[in-house]
């Protein structure tokens, strides 16, 4: 006997999702470096590509596309042997402008992406980890899953669905030894404005801007997220992650992580504040950010 057990423990596996940059990208490397099993994804077969030069393994999922989320789930479930502990719902868009601008379209797309594919791709996974009889299940919402904002419509009204189903999810699986976790992101530093604008452009575009009511507003909030200038409060991914890690490794995770000062602020004005001043206070912070 040389004191030392013949083997080791395998580490535990998780599947995060939107890992081409920011917090996705962050909470790879710093899993990996906390000796768990990273199975990373991206919607960019380019991104793949990186991720596994990286030494990640790593599949293309889209949200938005059905046959890539059963694909992804596949391939995961039969190289983990059906034991996956933990996935990482992560990667979402805004389409940013006044709710009567936005195209009908262009919210289906986004409820796609952000809602009905993070449904897809968690109910294909709960039968396995049923099976296990454990699992993590942690969710990326957002500040604007607690409060409405102006301009923000599309974006708040997925978050607020995913709040709600999160909170479901977690009741109905009480006692099965599966845990879900929501984390409440304020803003944090990564290509989610950038990624914004090219969606205004898309759904909105200048026929839209001409034609909206809005149009002076959107002007100068656009110049303002150009300028891309950092906020007061503003984080960086990683400082979600280290939520993210207490959600897959605390024997008793929580409900609920709030990242920033503006989420915790916010949290605590809905609990207190009247409806009408609340709005006030929420078309105050939309206007006056920078």
């Amino acid at each position: 006997m040389n004191g030392y057990p013949d083997s080791f423990p395998e580490p535990k596996s998780i599947l995060i999702t939107g890992c081409s940059s920011g917090i996705g990208a962050a909470a790879c490397h710093i899993l990996r470096g906390r000796n768990w099993r990273v199975i990373a994804s991206a919607r960019a077969q380019a991104d793949v590509d990186r991720l596994q030069d990286e030494g990640f393994e790593a599949y293309r999922l889209d949200y938005e596309e059905a046959g890539s989320i059963r694909t992804a789930v596949d391939k995961v479930l039969e190289r983990t042997d059906g034991k996956l502990d933990a996935v990482f719902n992560n990667g979402a868009y805004a389409v940013p402008g006044a709710l009567e601008d936005v195209p009908t379209e262009a919210l289906r797309a986004l409820f796609e992406a952000n809602f009905f594919g993070w449904h897809d791709l968690t109910r294909q996974l709960l039968p396995s980890m049923r099976a296990n009889g454990s699992g993590r299940i942690v969710q990326c919402s957002s500040v604007l899953g607690l409060v409405a904002m102006k301009y923000r419509g599309a974006y708040t009204a997925s978050k607020f669905a995913l709040e709600a189903y999160s909170d479901t999810l977690r009741q109905e699986l009480a006692g099965t030894g599966l845990h879900v976790s929501l984390i409440e992101p304020g803003p944090i530093g990564t290509k989610f404005t950038e990624n914004a604008l090219a969606n205004f452009d898309r759904w909105i575009g200048d026929e839209g801007l001409k034609a909206s009511v809005y149009r002076e507003t959107y002007e100068k909030r656009r110049l303002r997220m150009e300028a891309g200038e950092p906020g007061p409060f503003k984080l960086r991914p990683e400082a979600v992650v280290r939520q993210l890690v207490h959600a897959v490794e605390a024997k008793r995770p929580r409900a609920r992580y709030r990242v920033t000062v503006p989420t915790t602020v916010m949290a605590v004005a809905k609990r207190l504040l009247p409806t009408g001043l609340l709005d006030r206070f929420c078309i105050w912070a939309a206007e006056g950010e920078k």
